[in-house]
């Protein structure tokens, strides 16, 4: 009988501070849609105007696709490799890019175990401030590096927002 008491006792100072907690909405900054089309488009033009086909991922705070376009002529393979930079460079807040080198050196290969990460460039995070807020990713073009500057591009159209 005497555990029954202490499991009551213990309930009743969960459920008091519950609603002490629950006062206050949460803000989060996040990727809208009208962000990410405003991305794309920006990242779009600058990989054409390099004469470069991709495809195109802008993923949320949370990791999850708010945006995915696949460019004229390209190979399957761009739209998932895009979404797996995006996704990179959110859960690291890095460039994908930078990840690369990072697990270059074998101290840091443990890092590849990070489920659905790549190091290769053309994910580069969208940051609030130095908030990481989501990211975009970038495929087709021949090297990462080269999709990287579009992915930056693309960035460079919200900048304004971002600050």
């Amino acid at each position: 009988m005497r555990l029954v008491r202490v499991a009551v006792v213990a309930s009743a100072s969960v459920l008091v501070a519950v609603p002490a907690l629950a006062q206050a909405p949460q803000v989060e900054k996040n990727v809208s849609m009208a962000m990410s089309l405003a991305i794309i488009q920006g990242t779009l033009e600058q990989c054409t105007k390099d004469g470069y086909k991709v495809s195109i991922t802008i993923v949320d705070k949370a990791g999850n696709v708010a945006a995915q376009l696949r460019g004229d002529g390209t190979n399957p393979h761009t739209m998932e490799f895009s979404r797996l930079k995006a996704y990179t460079s959110r859960t690291r807040g890095q460039t994908s890019l930078e990840f690369m080198k990072l697990i270059a050196d074998p101290a840091n290969a443990y890092l590849k175990q990070i489920p659905n990460t790549v190091g290769v460039g053309g994910g580069v995070p969208i940051k609030a401030g130095n908030e990481v807020i989501g990211a975009v990713g970038v495929s087709g073009a021949p090297g990462g590096e080269k999709d990287e500057v579009c992915a930056n591009a693309g960035i460079a159209k919200v900048a304004d927002a971002l600050k």
